[in-house]
């Protein structure tokens, strides 16, 4: 359910109540500015926001592809070709493979 500012106010206990069944938005001019949300579901969010502050990025990358290899599921890509982006590494080494023929041939 949503609630303005003053009407939220005026019936507190209804909105602390009706966290158990869903999360109350609280409004102000059309703006969300709070959610209330029951104490169970904040516990568990707070769990989980102190267990994700102590991973890496590369952590996270790890236990992705680690999911990923459980599932056996290969995330789908396509060559750089094939959607029109040149790669720059490879016309660089191309590049240098020209210019280590063209002076070997001099």
């Amino acid at each position: 359910m949503t609630w303005n500012i003053a009407r939220a106010k005026q019936q507190f206990s209804e909105v602390v109540r009706l966290t158990v069944e869903e999360p109350q938005m609280i409004y102000n001019r059309d703006r969300c500015v709070a959610a209330v949300i029951d104490a169970e579901t904040f516990k568990a969010f707070e769990a989980w926001r102190k267990q994700a502050a102590r991973k890496t990025l590369g952590e996270e990358f790890a236990e992705l592809r680690r999911i990923a290899a459980e599932e056996n599921y290969e995330l789908p890509t396509l060559p750089r070709s094939a959607v029109g982006r040149p790669n720059a590494f490879v016309a660089m080494l191309e590049e240098i493979e020209e210019s280590a023929a063209h002076a070997r041939a001099a």
